[in-house]
């Protein structure tokens, strides 16, 4: 049996069509911003792309223009179980 396939994300409003154009500075800052407490609540690159519009290196960016360090790549790790015997 497949995995269903994720779901793709539409723009939000505040950024469709914002991504090919000259930002102004407050749409930027406003950018910043949303994938700042976005990516800090959980978000993947991957959502907040599809979400922005924009690549995951935009993202990237962004992220580090707002001073928030990455997390690791691939999925969180979880506790060792401890060994049966």
């Amino acid at each position: 049996m497949p995995y269903p396939s994720r779901p793709f994300l539409s723009p939000l409003p505040q950024f469709a069509d914002t991504a090919g154009v000259r930002q102004s500075p407050a749409q930027r800052a406003a950018l910043i911003e949303f994938v700042s407490r976005e990516y800090t609540a959980g978000r993947s690159l991957r959502e907040l792309g599809q979400l922005t519009g924009r690549t995951q290196s935009a993202i990237r960016r962004a992220l580090d223009q707002g001073g928030v360090s990455r997390r690791p790549p691939g999925a969180p790790k979880t506790a060792a179980a401890p060994p049966s015997q």
